[in-house]
């Protein structure tokens, strides 16, 4: 049992840090890029531009960033893998 001795408690410790800077990275990522979506929006050329009849800011938030939404979560979801993995081998699990 790892998580009963002080090493285990510090590689424990470790995990929930590596996996906690790793959210709040990607969190990050998220909010700077859907935030300045609005920003992004009030450039006319960008506001008043159709594709098939469609205004590209409804696209882009349509369209778009569902498949970025996503591939963010699997970004986390094999990053998160990753640290723990890690973390078995310096248990020796």
């Amino acid at each position: 049992m790892v998580e009963q001795t002080d090493l285990g408690a510090a590689l424990i410790g470790g995990l929930i840090r590596a996996q906690l800077g790793l959210a709040l990275r990607l969190g990050l990522v998220v909010a700077i890029g859907f935030g300045a979506l609005p920003v992004l929006f009030r450039v006319d050329a960008i506001a008043e531009a159709a594709v098939l009849g469609i205004r590209l800011p409804w696209l882009i938030l349509g369209v778009v960033a569902f498949p970025v939404l996503y591939a963010v979560g699997w970004l986390y979801v094999r990053l998160a893998q990753r640290n723990e993995d890690d973390f078995l081998e310096l248990a020796g699990d």
